[in-house]
Protein backbone atom coordinates (compact mmCIF):
# COMPACT_ATOMS: atom_id res chain seq x y z
CA UNK A 1 0.00 0.00 0.00
CA UNK A 2 1.23 3.09 -1.63
CA UNK A 3 1.23 5.81 1.83
CA UNK A 4 -0.56 9.85 0.96
CA UNK A 5 3.31 10.81 0.52
CA UNK A 6 3.76 8.18 -2.13
CA UNK A 7 6.57 6.33 -0.20
CA UNK A 8 5.89 2.52 -0.92
CA UNK A 9 7.04 0.39 1.58
CA UNK A 10 7.30 -3.75 0.20
CA UNK A 11 9.77 -6.73 0.91
CA UNK A 12 12.83 -6.51 -1.17
CA UNK A 13 12.98 -8.27 -4.79
CA UNK A 14 16.20 -8.92 -6.62
CA UNK A 15 15.44 -6.28 -9.35
CA UNK A 16 16.38 -3.76 -5.80
CA UNK A 17 19.93 -5.05 -5.46
CA UNK A 18 21.34 -1.85 -6.86
CA UNK A 19 18.98 0.58 -5.04
CA UNK A 20 19.81 -0.89 -1.79
CA UNK A 21 23.21 -0.65 -2.42
CA UNK A 22 22.93 2.85 -3.55
CA UNK A 23 21.43 3.62 0.07
CA UNK A 24 23.37 2.16 2.18
CA UNK A 25 26.77 2.74 0.62
CA UNK A 26 26.73 6.42 0.77
CA UNK A 27 25.66 6.45 4.54
CA UNK A 28 28.02 3.91 5.43
CA UNK A 29 31.22 5.62 4.18
CA UNK A 30 30.09 9.14 4.15
CA UNK A 31 28.15 10.41 6.88
CA UNK A 32 29.67 7.63 9.28
CA UNK A 33 33.06 7.52 7.94
CA UNK A 34 33.65 4.07 7.46
CA UNK A 35 35.88 2.89 4.77
CA UNK A 36 33.05 -0.32 3.51
CA UNK A 37 31.98 -1.45 -0.20
CA UNK A 38 29.33 -3.95 -1.35
CA UNK A 39 32.00 -6.76 -1.11
CA UNK A 40 32.48 -6.60 2.34
CA UNK A 41 28.99 -7.18 2.78
CA UNK A 42 28.02 -10.51 1.85
CA UNK A 43 24.92 -10.05 2.86
CA UNK A 44 23.83 -7.26 0.57
CA UNK A 45 24.46 -9.91 -2.60
CA UNK A 46 22.21 -12.32 -0.71
CA UNK A 47 19.29 -10.59 0.48
CA UNK A 48 17.01 -13.36 0.08
CA UNK A 49 19.09 -16.07 1.53
CA UNK A 50 20.25 -13.94 4.19
CA UNK A 51 17.05 -12.08 5.54
CA UNK A 52 13.92 -13.41 3.86
CA UNK A 53 14.39 -17.13 4.92
CA UNK A 54 12.61 -18.73 7.75
CA UNK A 55 10.96 -15.76 9.83
CA UNK A 56 13.29 -13.27 8.71
CA UNK A 57 12.29 -10.05 5.91
CA UNK A 58 13.70 -7.71 4.13
CA UNK A 59 11.64 -4.06 3.41
CA UNK A 60 12.34 -1.31 1.11
CA UNK A 61 10.84 1.79 1.53
CA UNK A 62 10.33 2.92 -2.46
CA UNK A 63 9.45 6.38 -3.28
CA UNK A 64 8.69 7.41 -7.13
CA UNK A 65 10.67 4.19 -8.14
CA UNK A 66 13.81 4.65 -6.44
CA UNK A 67 14.75 2.55 -3.03
CA UNK A 68 15.02 5.29 -0.18
CA UNK A 69 14.75 3.00 2.69
CA UNK A 70 16.03 0.01 4.03
CA UNK A 71 15.39 -2.34 7.24
CA UNK A 72 16.21 -6.32 8.01
CA UNK A 73 15.67 -8.82 10.23
CA UNK A 74 18.00 -12.08 10.45
CA UNK A 75 15.77 -15.10 11.92
CA UNK A 76 18.27 -16.45 14.52
CA UNK A 77 16.14 -19.22 15.61
CA UNK A 78 14.25 -19.51 18.62
CA UNK A 79 11.42 -16.98 17.38
CA UNK A 80 14.37 -14.55 17.71
CA UNK A 81 15.64 -11.99 14.86
CA UNK A 82 18.73 -9.50 14.77
CA UNK A 83 17.25 -6.21 12.67
CA UNK A 84 20.06 -5.06 10.68
CA UNK A 85 20.83 -2.66 8.03
CA UNK A 86 18.17 -0.47 8.90
CA UNK A 87 19.20 3.13 6.67
CA UNK A 88 17.45 5.84 5.09
CA UNK A 89 18.63 8.70 2.93
CA UNK A 90 19.54 12.25 4.22
CA UNK A 91 16.11 13.83 2.06
CA UNK A 92 13.43 10.98 3.74
CA UNK A 93 15.32 11.17 7.40
CA UNK A 94 14.21 13.70 10.25
CA UNK A 95 11.12 16.09 11.57
CA UNK A 96 11.96 18.10 8.54
CA UNK A 97 11.14 15.06 5.88
CA UNK A 98 7.84 14.89 7.16
CA UNK A 99 8.08 11.18 6.38
CA UNK A 100 8.65 9.47 9.34
CA UNK A 101 10.06 6.95 7.23
CA UNK A 102 12.47 5.47 9.93
CA UNK A 103 9.28 4.87 12.36
CA UNK A 104 7.33 3.64 9.27
CA UNK A 105 10.20 0.96 8.19
CA UNK A 106 10.77 -0.05 11.92
CA UNK A 107 7.05 -0.84 12.67
CA UNK A 108 6.47 -2.50 9.56
CA UNK A 109 9.11 -4.62 10.11
CA UNK A 110 8.13 -5.14 13.92
CA UNK A 111 4.39 -5.93 12.88
CA UNK A 112 5.60 -8.44 10.18
CA UNK A 113 8.13 -10.23 12.87
CA UNK A 114 5.29 -10.37 15.06
CA UNK A 115 2.92 -11.77 12.69
CA UNK A 116 5.58 -14.88 11.68
CA UNK A 117 6.26 -15.64 15.78
CA UNK A 118 9.07 -13.73 16.49
CA UNK A 119 8.95 -12.78 20.01
CA UNK A 120 11.97 -10.72 20.45
CA UNK A 121 14.13 -8.68 18.23
CA UNK A 122 17.48 -7.39 18.87
CA UNK A 123 20.04 -5.13 17.45
CA UNK A 124 23.78 -3.65 17.53
CA UNK A 125 25.04 -0.19 17.06
CA UNK A 126 27.90 1.78 18.05
CA UNK A 127 28.50 4.22 21.24
CA UNK A 128 28.62 7.26 18.83
CA UNK A 129 25.30 6.55 17.02
CA UNK A 130 23.18 8.67 20.04
CA UNK A 131 20.96 9.80 18.20
CA UNK A 132 19.84 6.45 16.72
CA UNK A 133 20.16 4.54 20.84
CA UNK A 134 17.08 7.82 21.34
CA UNK A 135 15.28 6.47 18.25
CA UNK A 136 15.94 2.83 19.54
CA UNK A 137 14.63 3.58 22.96
CA UNK A 138 11.54 5.77 21.68
CA UNK A 139 10.45 2.64 19.69
CA UNK A 140 10.37 0.75 22.73
CA UNK A 141 13.60 -1.06 22.48
CA UNK A 142 15.49 -1.76 26.07
CA UNK A 143 19.51 -1.91 26.24
CA UNK A 144 20.66 -4.94 26.85
CA UNK A 145 24.41 -6.32 28.23
CA UNK A 146 26.26 -8.05 25.57
CA UNK A 147 26.47 -10.96 27.75
CA UNK A 148 22.60 -11.78 27.65
CA UNK A 149 22.66 -11.80 23.61
CA UNK A 150 21.74 -14.93 21.81
CA UNK A 151 24.41 -17.26 21.00
CA UNK A 152 23.14 -17.00 17.25
CA UNK A 153 23.12 -13.37 16.98
CA UNK A 154 25.62 -11.94 14.73
CA UNK A 155 27.75 -9.79 16.16
CA UNK A 156 29.58 -6.86 14.00
CA UNK A 157 32.85 -5.87 15.14
CA UNK A 158 31.86 -2.03 15.75
CA UNK A 159 29.03 -3.04 17.81
CA UNK A 160 29.43 -1.60 21.19
CA UNK A 161 25.92 -1.46 22.38
CA UNK A 162 22.77 -4.03 22.56
CA UNK A 163 19.05 -3.53 22.43
CA UNK A 164 16.35 -5.45 22.41
CA UNK A 165 12.38 -5.41 22.18
CA UNK A 166 9.93 -7.70 22.94
CA UNK A 167 6.79 -8.38 20.68
CA UNK A 168 3.36 -9.38 21.27
CA UNK A 169 2.34 -12.49 20.48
Amino acid sequence: MIAPDGILIRPFVPADRQGVIDVILPIQREEFGIAITAEDQPDLDAIPAFYQSGKGAFLVAEDRGRIVGTIGMKDIGSDEGALRKMFVAAAHRGAASGTGLAARLLEALLELAGARGIRRVYLGTTDKFVAAHRFYEKHGFSPCPPETLPTAFPRMAVDTRFYQRDLKG
